[in-house]
């Protein structure tokens, strides 16, 4: 552990069918910016420490209900090579930030 930045790629699904869902997918969106770029609507990407990914983790934990909400996070170690095809003719979301 080098204390590098890895890969992230967090998706979500909040079961926003009441408002307390509305108020809770309001809060993980805010939270997702704060660390990642929203590449699409529910899903943000970017490079974060192992530090922030804990961060990132215990603030979605206060906000998200576990046995409602779905949230995954993919992380890639520091150096490992991942594909990202765009296969349409939009702008890629992160490229300003690379």
């Amino acid at each position: 552990k080098s204390g590098g930045k890895m890969r992230v790629i967090l998706a979500y699904d909040i079961n926003n069918e009441d408002a307390d869902g509305r108020k809770r997918l309001v809060k993980v969106l805010k939270t997702c910016r704060k660390y990642l770029t929203r590449v699409q609507k529910s899903v943000f990407e970017g490079d974060l420490t192992e530090g922030k990914i804990t961060l990132l983790k215990k603030e979605l934990n206060r906000v998200v209900d576990i046995n409602r909400d779905f949230v995954v996070i993919y992380t890639m170690a520091d150096g490992v090579r991942i594909n990202r095809d765009i296969i349409t003719n939009t702008p890629d979301p992160i490229d300003n930030f690379l």
